[in-house]
């Protein structure tokens, strides 16, 4: 069944912020701080997991999109290479994920990656350790930009879809809302979930 409805078409415009598929690094592990630092830079460049099988919905979603754009991060671009087959996209470094630096702890403590990601991103939120990359107010800026980007890719009435990444995304929607876009539909920061906004109202 068609995504894209008679209703939705009349209403043309929206953007859907997609997560990318699951990436070829196991999860499995328990690593130290600074053995956390080492897998966030391979999960930085490794691409998907094979054999993967996007939902329909995000495929049919993509298929009748006017504009589909991705990161620059190789889990992205194969994402929307999986979706889109050999349909042309661009891919722009401004949606690329935050950064995730871990607080420096003793050694001897080892968590899973998982559990590393949320002490990073609180210590990152909360308390601005960035440890000299990208802060929050740097981050929270960009995606107000890349807001702005997809606004403007979806002015003329396209849909935009964009296959990133979990946490950005969330920015860029806080940024869509504060310009007045409602989000319409959620399946939450899962593997191949897609977030739908959609246009204010226009008198």
């Amino acid at each position: 069944m068609s995504v894209l409805t008679a209703e939705s078409r009349s209403r043309a415009g929206t953007i859907v912020l997609a997560r990318h598929g699951e990436p070829a690094l196991s999860r499995k592990v328990r690593l130290s701080a600074a053995q956390y630092v080492d897998f966030w830079a391979r999960y930085e460049i490794m691409g998907l997991l094979p054999g993967q099988t996007p939902p329909e919905a995000l495929k049919t979603f993509v298929a009748e999109c006017g504009t589909l754009v991705s990161s620059t991060r190789l889990r992205a671009i194969e994402s929307a290479q999986t979706v889109a087959g050999a349909r042309a996209f661009e891919r722009y470094e401004i949606l690329i994920e935050a950064p995730l630096p871990p607080p420096m702890l003793p050694g001897w403590i080892k968590l899973s990656p998982r559990i590393w990601g949320f002490v990073a991103r609180v210590c990152w939120w909360f308390f601005n350790h960035h440890d000299g990359q990208e802060s929050r107010a740097q981050a929270e800026a960009r995606a107000d930009r890349a807001a702005a980007m997809l606004i403007d890719l979806a002015a003329d009435g396209q849909n935009v879809v964009v296959l990133a990444h979990g946490f950005f995304n969330h920015l860029i929607g806080r940024a869509l809302k504060k310009l007045g876009w409602k989000l319409t539909k959620s399946e939450g920061y899962k593997y191949w979930s897609m977030r739908r906004f959609e246009r204010p109202s226009r008198p």
